[in-house]
């Protein structure tokens, strides 16, 4: 667990001062023992003795210490030498041979053979347990929270910080009022919500809201993630939510976050429907009693967050807990603008550069995306040397991020380059000719990502929120143009509208079972809306209630749709056969149309279909289902 970092106080330890008289002392006797005693070979001890020299001697099992009548010429009057057998000396004196015994255990080396052994067994042991359990001191603690402790110089984000959610800023306000002046706000009787859930998709500043809020209202800020409260040990999730809610109290008023908080209340009962008592249980029910146990009034209060709110036990969300959830959705495009104005105050931009121009292609892009674009726009412009980034490097990065890098070094036979130029190809005039559908702004036939041969490129002018029959019949028509490109030039269809044909007919199935717009199956709707966490149970995706035989005219509407699409595109294809065809071949000779380009074609195309304008859909409902292309 992290703790504020205090300095330590000093104090007088009456230990330290006793162990450290003691070692003067040692010392001090070692090395009066040292100046005042020498060792010398036995044979010298030998001569002392015979000299009559020796006053006094001690004898050991190994040495023996003698003192002098008459102190050394260096002052020493004790000597001290190791025995040698008797008879050894005799002889070696005989030889007149210089000899001195020597010592063969000494009182350090059998320190050390106890010492070394328990050392070494330490080491192990201390290692083992670590790698177990991070160490004896972490299993002693397991029950402790885990969570992350900011103090108010920790938390350096603010709300200045923080873009493109203006409205989850204004909700929150009210939590940084309170916390700042509690008697103030509940002057009338007021209480602050006990938990605030931030719910919306990944990467929208779900965290950076909730740590704005810390760094605003400058309290303690306890951090910690879903899943770090669950252990192998039954318990731990639970003392360590009591252990967490305690050292918030301590601490008030400060704010708890708790992030993916999907992972600890998940819905209780979903494993199999059984209603088990695991542990995961265990620990939701103690936050559900924490919640229920402390009081708003005292400054704590709880924010978590989740992109899956579906999956939430009930018990959780109810009034008195989290009492309010606040959407944190994808920004908008004046949402776009001011992130990408706080991203692009770190990068050295061109004079050409436009957060509005860029905001505007990056419609749907989260908080995270956006700032992921700016760093690959950054990166691609290093890597060019430039001197600055330009909107050309914002544009490739959007490419980049959307569709993939580019894959120039995958070589394409002539006849699959000729036929993704023809498809491609086919997806822009068809988006030309139709006039409720997004703009055009580049085609290539450059492979990109892991399978894309090529890729066209649309962008909204503007976020679209509702979309009418007509324009999701439009744009299924685009879909199915690269197929109908290939039928009419190739006669044969081919693997690269897969991706297509799935769009198109996941479009036609929304439009039939969901949002009731084919008069054949009326205006009914027969998906039943079945929240996800069952789907973990084993129940499988949505599924349609409806009868055998609806379900039979649900799917003769959606062929009839998809079939509607493609001979719609077949159709203004025949009629722009000549710009096609034309555009293809300058295609496959410049590998990409910027918008530039794509400006004569589309004049083309306008001045091809003005006398002769594409089918309506109510036209093409007295046509066949199913029309052959004409060569």
């Amino acid at each position: 667990m992290d703790k504020p970092t205090k300095e330590r106080e000093w104090r007088f330890d009456v230990g330290y001062l006793l162990f450290a008289l003691v070692a003067i002392l040692l010392i001090q006797q070692v090395w009066t023992v040292y100046r005042q005693t020498e060792v010398v070979p036995y044979s010298e001890f030998a001569d002392l003795l015979r000299e009559s020299k020796i006053a006094e001697v001690q004898v050991g099992s190994e040495a023996i210490r003698a003192t002098l009548k008459e102190p050394l010429p260096d002052g020493r009057k004790q000597v001290l030498t190791v025995r040698v057998p008797p008879d050894i000396a005799q002889e070696l004196e005989a030889a007149k041979v210089k000899y001195s015994g020597a010592v063969e255990h000494t009182w350090i080396s059998t320190l050390l053979s106890w010492i070394v052994p328990v050392a070494l067994f330490f080491l192990v042991w201390s290692l083992l347990t670590r790698r177990m359990g991070q160490g004896l001191g972490s299993i002693m603690s397991i029950g402790q929270s885990r969570a992350k402790i900011f103090v108010e110089k920790d938390v350096k984000v603010g709300f200045a910080d923080v873009a493109g959610v203006d409205e989850a800023k204004e909700e929150l306000q009210e939590i940084v009022a309170f916390l700042k002046d509690p008697a103030t706000y509940g002057r009338l009787g007021a209480r602050i919500p006990k938990g605030i859930l931030l719910v919306g998709p990944p990467g929208t500043g779900k965290t950076l809201l909730a740590r704005a809020v810390a760094g605003e209202a400058g309290v303690p800020f306890f951090s910690i993630t879903g899943s770090e409260f669950v252990e192998m040990f039954v318990g731990v999730g639970a003392a360590r939510v009591r252990d967490l809610f305690e050292q918030a109290r301590a601490s008030a008023p400060c704010i708890i976050f708790i992030d993916e908080l999907d992972a600890l209340g998940r819905a209780r009962g979903i494993s199999g429907l059984s209603g088990g008592h695991d542990e995961k249980e265990q620990t939701l029910n103690q936050l559900l009693a924490e919640l229920d146990g402390f009081d708003p009034s005292v400054g704590v209060v709880l924010l978590a967050a989740t992109n899956r709110p579906e999956v939430l036990d009930p018990a959780l969300l109810r009034a008195g807990r989290f009492d309010r959830q606040i959407s944190v959705d994808r920004p908008d495009k004046h949402g776009r603008v001011a992130i990408l104005k706080v991203h692009l105050k770190k990068v050295k931009l061109a004079t050409d550069v436009d957060p509005a121009q860029i905001a505007a292609m990056t419609p749907g892009f989260t908080g995270a995306d956006l700032a992921n674009l700016v760093n690959e726009a950054a990166t691609l412009a290093t890597r060019k040397r430039a001197s600055s980034v330009s909107l050309d490097d914002f544009t490739a990065a959007i490419e980049r991020v959307v569709a993939g890098p580019e894959k120039r070094k995958r070589l394409l036979n002539p006849r699959e380059r000729r036929i993704v130029a023809f498809h491609e190809m086919g997806h822009a005039i068809v988006a030309m000719a139709l006039p409720d559908t997004d703009p055009i702004k580049k085609v290539s036939i450059i492979p990109r990502g892991m399978g894309a041969l090529g890729y066209t490129m649309q962008m909204p002018t503007e976020d679209r929120y509702l979309m009418t029959r007509t324009e999701l019949l439009d744009r299924m028509t685009v879909l199915l143009g690269g197929r109908a490109a290939e039928m009419a030039v190739f006669r044969e269809a081919t693997t690269g509208a897969a991706d297509d044909l799935q769009r198109a007919t996941e479009m036609a199935r929304a439009m039939v079972s969901r949002y009731g717009m084919e008069p054949d199956v009326g205006q009914a709707s027969f998906v039943t809306e079945r929240p996800r966490y069952l789907d973990l149970a084993g129940l499988g995706p949505q599924q349609s209630e409806a009868s055998d035989e609806t379900n039979a005219r649900i799917d003769r509407a959606i062929r009839g749709l998809v079939e509607h699409a493609f001979d719609r595109a077949s159709a203004i294809l025949r009629n722009c056969a000549d710009v096609h065809k034309d555009s293809a071949q300058r295609l496959l000779d410049k590998e990409t149309f910027a918008e530039d380009d794509l400006a004569p074609i589309r004049a083309a195309v306008t001045a091809q279909m003005e006398g002769a304008a594409p089918p309506t859909p109510a036209q093409l409902d007295q046509q066949p289902m199913c029309a052959t292309p004409s060569p």
